[in-house]
């Protein structure tokens, strides 16, 4: 089933980064910044997961907790989180279930060739597990910062 902003979002469970199991019941009690990008160690996906490592106390702050999703591998997520000291988990979603639970595992187009790919967006769930905000198709500049802003405005406010 689909997500719908304003709705309980179904639970779900991947592997993290260190090869342990998480679900997202696991943060009731946290806002939670789950962000999906297509490839670990691309520019755009390092300079997005390096803006959300520099802002990562800022979310702190305001109880959220940050989760990267994509179809990468347990180790390539290792190796991309210690090349780029993130301070949060990345999910591996091989299999691309919760990418298309969130509707972004899509058909996409670059330079005339049609794939399937990860559409990089963001989805803010509140500490109740309801979608509150979705950020589809996002451009990296400036889009962290956007989300903490949700959150202190909205969820926090």
């Amino acid at each position: 089933m689909a997500v719908e902003v304003g709705k309980k979002v179904d639970d779900f469970t991947l592997v993290n980064n260190h090869g342990e199991k998480v679900s997202l019941s696991d943060f009731v009690g946290k806002n939670v910044v789950l962000y999906f990008y297509p490839k670990d160690n691309t520019p755009g996906c390092t300079t997005e997961a390096c803006d959300f490592r520099d802002h990562h106390e800022s979310f702190q702050d305001v109880n959220a907790v940050i989760l990267g999703v994509s179809p990468d591998s347990e180790e390539s997520h290792k190796k991309f989180i210690a090349k780029h000291d993130l301070p949060f988990e990345l999910l591996v979603d091989e299999e691309k279930e919760v990418a298309e639970q969130f509707g972004v595992w899509q058909l996409k187009n670059k330079f005339g060739k049609e794939y399937m790919g990860i559409v990089r967006s963001t989805f803010i769930i509140d500490q109740e597990g309801v979608l509150r905000k979705e950020f589809r198709n996002v451009q990296v500049k400036g889009h962290v910062e956007e989300s903490l802003q949700y959150i202190r405005e909205e969820l926090n406010g």
